[in-house]
């Protein structure tokens, strides 16, 4: 959880790339056989295959899919398959290759302490972890082993979560971490341990079961403890103290689990528990998670979002289990509220006998807790209904008052398109006229200085505000900002796939000026694709695109280049399927057999094409 100051410097980037071999870093995720050319080949990792079309190039130092156009270096491959950012691969791999990291804005001797102390705790949790999970097999463990087992959880999914025991003893993680040469201020730092009265060192953890709490790059970072014992008399739970590892509003329980399937179905499924996290996965629903003693909140959506990579274009599915008790609905209401900071499709599954993912398995297999998964519900549909069921409906009184209530849950529906259908759903529930109903949530729209929902007469596709105008002006800032970086993958992509004539001028102008591989950034740059435009208006965005923000916060990287451009092409794709299927559906597939073979075949690779388009624009995967 650390943060450096500054950048990386180039010329350390660099040096990573130059030693560190990609055939050992990915050969730890896939199995590669010889292809020919000195190639090697395998199953891609970022999508279901039984023929592999993975290729890696050792001579180059890269990797490419041909099935799911996904590739890059070693350092694209480390943030995809665990899902880092650029600074966090390439710290990862500077690690392994044993390079000290300089940054910008922070000398070597700063940088070298914070790093190192964060890797001292992360080995004193690492340490910690296999401590405890050993401690579980002994004698003295055995009602947390039987607490697993009432629980459906044998001893291969205790080992595979880590589980373990915190022994009957005030010092024995201590004594144990101190002989492998840490000091108590680390262990104290970490969280692992504290002063006692008599100012002696005593184990946070005691008589307790444990899980190990991990962060997106499977790091233990923390714990949470399980009371056990009557005669404890601490909390239920027990979690590890806010370090600088260990920030509660930031950790997903089973994150290093759920992230790869998270970001391959586009679906994360929050429980409320541990044991709930385990229930779902075993269960065969493996994008569960689950918050670790606070409520789920907007940084917890920060951490879904670098998975689901969620936008105003393309989002992703939240799913949240709740109990069916007066609790489980205000907090699903809660959610709901939480819902509006993120356009993911939200939803809310609710268990019709008020048993949790674990008791539900229990109680009635697997099935069921894929089934609860599955009968899911738009979380703005519950949120309706919920507020709905507190009013007399058969009275004008109670259908004013539910009106009133409800018209600012529609108006702060943030996907605009679907307030219009929320609207006339509301409008039937109540039994009033659909006009009343769109009055009041223009009203509670004004009232929360809201958009409104335009007139249809006066929405309109611009340049400027269309889905498909921000994302080729973004393509075309980073060509112009970030050259280098955006560099082989955005000069495959030609003016035809711009929708707008003066975005495809400044790309034929950037062709011109030799493409953005073979330029350097900076103002001779910009200076020569605008020498290249043909007509003033092109001239002047490319002037405008130059200084123009990067819709994202920091410095742009490859998977912000690859999202981008994937949703780029992802548009002109679209648009010729639904060319192709207007014309198929208007052929006679007899009188016209070849023809509509032909069609029909461009359709099917388009397609496929376009579902790969999606998986990439998704989140690179």
């Amino acid at each position: 959880m650390y943060v450096v100051a500054g950048r990386i410097r180039d010329e350390d980037i660099a040096l990573v790339r130059e030693r560190t071999s990609i055939v050992d870093v990915i050969s730890e995720q896939v199995t590669l056989k010889p292809a020919g050319g000195g190639n090697l080949k395998g199953l891609c990792p970022f999508h279901d295959e039984k023929t592999p079309s993975f290729t890696v190039a050792p001579g180059r130092n890269v990797y490419f899919c041909h099935g799911c156009g996904v590739g890059g270096d070693a350092i694209k491959f480390v943030m995809d398959i665990d899902h880092l950012t650029f600074v966090e691969a390439v710290e990862r791999l500077a690690a392994r290759a044993g390079i000290q990291l300089r940054y910008v804005e922070a000398g070597p001797a700063p940088v070298r302490q914070q790093q190192g102390q964060k890797q001292r705790l992360i080995a004193a949790h690492a340490a910690a972890a296999a401590f405890y999970a050993e401690q579980l097999g002994t004698p003295a463990a055995r009602p947390a082993r039987e607490f697993l087992a009432q629980r459906g959880f044998d001893k291969a999914s205790a080992e595979k979560y880590g589980c373990g025991f915190a022994p009957d003893s005030w010092d024995a993680l201590t004594k144990h971490l101190r002989q492998k040469g840490f000091t108590p201020q680390e262990l104290i730092t970490a969280g692992l341990a504290r002063q006692a009265r008599s100012g002696s060192l005593i184990d946070r953890f005691r008589r307790r079961l444990l899980w190990p709490i991990r962060e997106l790059s499977g790091d233990v970072i923390g714990f949470g403890a399980r009371k056990l014992f009557e005669d404890d008399d601490g909390p239920k739970y027990l979690n590890t103290p806010e370090t600088p590892l260990y920030k509660k509003s930031h950790v997903l329980y089973g994150i290093e689990h759920a992230k790869r399937e998270i970001a391959r179905q586009g679906r994360a499924v929050i429980v409320e528990g541990y044991t709930d996290v385990m229930a779902c996965h075993l269960a065969g629903v493996p994008t569960a998670v689950a918050t670790c003693g606070t409520a789920f909140g907007s940084d917890h959506i920060g951490v879904l979002r670098r998975l689901l990579m969620d936008t105003d274009a393309f989002g992703g599915e939240i799913i949240f289990t709740f109990d069916g008790d007066a609790a489980g609905q205000k907090a699903a209401l809660r959610a709901f509220e939480d819902d509006q900071r993120f356009v993911a499709q939200t939803y809310i599954a609710v268990s019709p006998d008020n048993m949790d993912p674990c008791e539900l398995r229990l109680a009635k297999g697997d099935a069921a807790v894929r089934d609860l998964v599955a009968r899911r519900e738009p979380m703005i549909a519950f949120a309706l209904r919920s507020v709905l069921s507190r009013y007399d409906l058969d009275t004008a009184e109670g259908r004013v008052g539910a009106l009133r209530s409800t018209a600012p849950l529609v108006a702060k529906i943030k996907d605009r398109a679907l307030r219009p259908e929320y609207a006339r759903k509301l409008a039937g529930d109540l039994g009033m006229e659909i006009e009343v109903v769109q009055r009041a949530v223009a009203t509670a729209a004004r009232g929360a200085g809201l958009p409104e929902e335009p007139p249809p007469a006066r929405r309109t596709e611009s340049t400027a505000d269309s889905p498909q105008g921000i994302v080729e002006r973004e393509a075309l800032k980073l060509a112009l900002q970030a050259p280098v970086l955006a560099g082989p993958m955005f000069d495959a992509l030609g003016a035809e796939v711009y929708r707008y004539p003066v975005h495809a001028a400044v790309r034929a102008a950037i062709e011109e000026a030799g493409g953005a591989a073979g330029a350097v950034s900076g103002v001779v740059w910009v200076e020569r694709v605008r020498d290249a435009c043909a007509d003033l208006a092109a001239k002047a965005l490319v002037g405008e695109l130059a200084v123009e923000p990067l819709h994202l916060d920091g410095e742009p990287d490859p998977r912000y280049v690859q999202v981008t451009l994937a949703r780029l092409e992802l548009g002109s794709v679209t648009a010729r399927i639904r060319e192709l299927k207007s014309k198929v559906q208007r052929l006679n597939p007899v009188s016209n057999k070849d023809e509509y073979l032909a069609l029909a075949g461009e359709l099917f690779s388009l397609e496929q094409h376009a579902r790969a388009l999606r998986e990439q624009a998704a989140g690179g995967l």
